[in-house]
C-alpha cells in the first residue's frame, strides 16, 4: 500500500521561501516518477513539477527558476524548494506518485493529504 505524507507548508511573506517534503511508503517510490501539484482557491489542480526516478525534472512555466524539485531515494522522500514566493503561489500543495504517458507526467491515484501554502503580499 502506498502512502504519501506532505509537510512543510505554512504562511510566508512574498519573496520568502518554503521547503515542502513528501515521505512515501511502499515500493512505488523507487521506480516511479513523483510530482507536486497545487490547487488554489477556485482553481483546478495543476502540475507544478515532476521528477523521474533518475532525477530528470519538469517545471510549470509559472514556477520555473523559482522552484526546485528533488528526491532522496534512500529516504523515500521528494522535496519542493520554493523561493521568491508570490501571492499567486497560495494553494494546497499535493504530492503524487505517477507514471509517464507519451513522455508527459500522468498522475496515478496516489495522493497525499495536502499541505497549505499561503503567501501574503
Amino acid at each position: 500500500q502506498v502512502q504519501l505524507v506532505e509537510s512543510g507548508g505554512g504562511l510566508v511573506q512574498a519573496g520568502g521561501s518554503l521547503r515542502l517534503s513528501c515521505a512515501a511508503s511502499g515500493s512505488i517510490f523507487s521506480t516511479n516518477p513523483m510530482g507536486w501539484y497545487r490547487q488554489g482557491p477556485g482553481k483546478q489542480r495543476e502540475l507544478v513539477a515532476d521528477i523521474s526516478s533518475s532525477g530528470r525534472t519538469f517545471y510549470a512555466d509559472s514556477v520555473k527558476g523559482r522552484f526546485t524539485i528533488s528526491r532522496d531515494n534512500a529516504k523515500n522522500t521528494v522535496y519542493l524548494q520554493m523561493n521568491s514566493l508570490k501571492p499567486e503561489d497560495t494553494a494546497v500543495y499535493y504530492c503524487n506518485a505517477g507514471t509517464y504517458l507519451s513522455g508527459s507526467y500522468s498522475p496515478l491515484n496516489y495522493w497525499g493529504q495536502g499541505t497549505q501554502v499561503t503567501v501574503s503580499s
